[in-house]
């Protein structure tokens, strides 16, 4: 029984690859949360345009890590 080194390469770099991809989608969220003044209007003024759109964008990041850390969680534990 030998070890298939490709293999191995394949996972490490598909797995530094997702790693990375979810630390990405985690900061944009962060700093569009943060631009979209954490959910909260800021000092009673209305929100615009661009802090509804920061906070959608915000909420599609933390989806998106949310998603791909339940599909990892579905590989290691089937269903």
């Amino acid at each position: 029984m030998g070890t298939t080194w490709g293999t191995i390469g394949g996972v490490f770099g598909v797995s530094l690859g997702v790693t990375v991809l979810v630390v990405v989608l985690f900061s944009l969220g962060v700093t569009a949360w943060a631009r979209a003044g954490g959910g909260t209007p800021r000092h009673g003024a209305r929100r615009g345009r661009l802090d509804t759109v920061a906070a959608a964008a915000a909420v599609v990041c933390f989806a998106a890590c949310l998603a791909i850390a339940a599909y990892g969680i579905e590989l290691i534990i089937p269903g």
